[in-house]
């Protein structure tokens, strides 16, 4: 009796599980087309928002790797006045930090202040390709609402066009294409929006870390360069 029990418990959760994902499918298709086509554009800008971030996550992860000894040993290198090893231990290196010290080595017996533009100006580069794509997923974040709440417009079209060829006689059903647009599109444009958001915020949080990080050793790099002999 027990087991019988237990399997009938079984089955209505299966049941009520499936009716559940169902009727989120059905809320979708009975949408309507203009609600269907707007969904997909914002479910192609979801895939979009969470490469963007996959990708520039990883590679600013990469980017912030920096060997503990590494400027122990420019520092070393450059006192003894091995700038070829200085060099190529910023080659093997592959960082935003490395490239910009490597930059700063190349320019080594010229004036302090041509040393530090070449580095800034290398330093630009390394931020732009830090950033790159990341303003796409602001884009997103502002566009995806936008594009939700253009669907919540067509909605309450639908619903009012079919309002005035009901004459008169308003029924749910005739209005159910034009709401289920409204409040799918609107839900999926919110979703994208702070999915979006949140990522772009995130990776903006990172890269300044990588940024200050390749400020200070630039600093560092600067400082001993500026040590008396």
């Amino acid at each position: 009796m027990i087991s019988f029990i237990q399997e009938k418990k079984e089955l209505l959760e299966e049941v009520v599980s499936e009716e559940k994902t169902l009727s989120i499918y059905k809320l979708i298709m009975d949408g309507g087309l203009g609600g269907q086509i707007i969904i997909g554009i914002l479910f192609v800008l979801l895939a979009v928002a969470l490469y963007i971030y996959f990708e520039r996550f990883f590679a600013i992860k990469a980017a912030s790797k920096v060997d503990k000894n590494f400027m122990n040993q420019i520092k070393d290198y450059v006192a003894n006045g091995k700038l070829e090893a200085a060099d190529s231990l910023c080659k093997s290196k592959d960082s935003p930090t490395a490239r910009l010290i490597e930059k700063g080595i190349s320019r080594i017996g010229k004036p302090l202040e041509d040393i530090n533009t070449a580095i800034e100006n290398a330093g630009k580069l390394e931020v732009y390709q830090l950033e790159r794509n990341v303003s796409v997923l602001a884009t997103i974040a502002g566009a995806a609402p936008m594009i939700g709440f253009l669907g919540t417009v067509i909605g309450m079209i639908i619903a009012i066009h079919e309002i005035a060829n009901s004459g008169g006689q308003i029924d749910i059903k005739l209005l159910s294409d034009g709401l289920y647009t409204a409040m799918t599109t609107t839900v999926a444009g919110l979703i994208v929006g702070i999915i979006a958001y949140i990522t772009y915020n995130h990776l903006v949080v990172k890269t300044d870390k990588v940024v200050y990080q390749m400020e200070a050793k630039s600093v560092e790099f600067l400082d001993l360069l500026n040590e008396p002999v």
